[in-house]
């Protein structure tokens, strides 16, 4: 369906088995306090489900840092560091969301700590080559009613309540 076109797109970060019969959605935002939250069950849920459920990671921007802190998971993606750096921006977003200033250095730092290519994720971050990616992705989740983040889709319906119980009864 065209909601399904929106929900995936080619490009975007999947995480579990490609063939997996469930498929959870969840536009994030990484600076937000709430995707923070939801983190932990989801990845819960990845591994109780183990086979059975594709994780794909679309960005829904809504915080000064949140464009920057989803090109850094981008460019660390390009080394094979994608869900470690994602990871790594939830367990330290306290020392880097809700800043006025750009959190590039940390960034950058925290790339450093994954043992990343600094220069190579450096000049990833700064050309702003996953503006357009991002931007998409912001526009999609407009076009499937997102109003906030996280929102999370089950096999293309939205789940309204994000606890486990909830995210669980979704995947049954």
């Amino acid at each position: 369906t065209a909601q399904q076109a929106t929900l995936i797109r080619e490009d975007s970060p999947t995480l579990g088995a490609a063939n997996a019969p469930i498929t959870i959605v969840e536009f994030l935002d990484p600076e937000c306090e709430s995707c923070r939250a939801v983190y932990p069950i989801i990845k819960r849920l990845m591994q109780e489900y183990d086979g059975q459920v594709k994780l794909v990671v679309r960005y829904f921007p809504l915080h000064r840092n949140s464009v920057l802190a989803a090109q850094a998971t981008e460019a660390a993606g390009e080394q094979g560091k994608y869900w470690e750096m994602q990871e790594l921006l939830f367990n330290n977003q306290p020392q880097w969301g809700e800043k006025q200033t750009p959190q590039t250095a940390l960034f950058i730092e925290y790339a450093r700590t994954l043992g990343l290519n600094v220069e190579q994720f450096t000049a990833t971050l700064n050309s702003g080559k996953y503006a357009s990616k991002i931007e998409r992705d912001r526009q999609d989740a407009q076009a499937v009613g997102a109003t906030g983040t996280p929102t999370i889709f089950v096999n293309g319906r939205q789940v309204r309540q994000l606890d486990y119980a909830s995210l669980k009864a979704a995947i049954d």
